[in-house]
């Protein structure tokens, strides 16, 4: 990790900084040492190991790279963890696979008026017979530049409060998602942080990850492991 930091990272630091934009070439770099499936099972293709390594290989990237070690930390600490924990076996052998090899992640919960509070989140998941249609907006969204997977924590039962916050896996295809304002900020540049507007999504029951109305304990599970890998940068 530390070479790869070194040779393939370090070089383009400034001009990823410069431009706001991560270099394809480290992303695919980060896929081919499989530090973007450090947890995932071998037998979904990923390096089976655990949290502990994922927190090395975070603060390994940081030294050299913050805004990359925030891709592999969301990859890991939330996306692949979310999978492994909540996935039935034909999410995680659709998934897995693709995001141990070629595919990034995003997690999105935050909202202009929430933040990371799970629980005052506006976005809805309407259920029409064995669909759900998600609309609203989320806000400060990382690696979603990049990603070909969203994990979206949305309400399909307002009346329960939080109590109906659902996590949906929604394809970056999926008709009707908008990847929207990209954040000029003043560090961590060549990270994306974006705006996702969610008009009308129709994504199948299928997609729902983990149990209807139970979004809001996996999200702050994630977030309380998140935060480590965030000490870790």
């Amino acid at each position: 990790v530390q070479k790869f930091a070194q040779e393939r990272i370090a070089p383009l630091v400034k001009s990823m900084d410069a431009n706001s934009k991560m270099e394809d070439s480290v992303i695919q770099g980060l896929f081919e040492l499989g530090l973007m499936g450090i947890e995932v099972d071998q037998k979904y293709g990923g390096t089976g190991a655990s949290f502990f390594s994922s927190i090395l290989v975070i603060e390994e990237l940081s030294k050299v790279d913050p805004s990359v070690s925030v891709l592999c930390d969301i990859q890991n600490t939330l996306i692949n963890t979310l999978f492994q924990r909540l996935g039935t076996e034909e999410q995680k052998e659709t998934y897995l696979p693709r995001l141990a090899s070629d595919m990034v992640g995003s997690f999105c919960l935050s909202e202009a008026e929430s933040g990371s509070d799970a629980f005052s989140l506006k976005t809805s998941a309407k259920k029409e017979k064995d669909y759900y249609i998600i609309n609203g907006s989320k806000m400060w969204i990382s690696n979603s530049e990049q990603a070909g997977v969203f994990l979206v924590m949305a309400n399909a039962n307002p009346s329960a409060g939080y109590k109906g916050i659902t996590c949906f896996i929604v394809p970056r295809d999926t008709e009707g998602l908008h990847i929207a304002k990209k954040e000029d900020k003043l560090g961590l540049r060549a990270s994306s942080t974006c705006v996702l507007n969610f008009d009308n999504v129709k994504v199948p029951e299928s997609n729902v990850l983990g149990q209807v109305g139970l979004g809001y304990k996996y999200a702050i599970g994630m977030l309380n492991e998140g935060r480590i890998g965030i000490a870790a940068q």
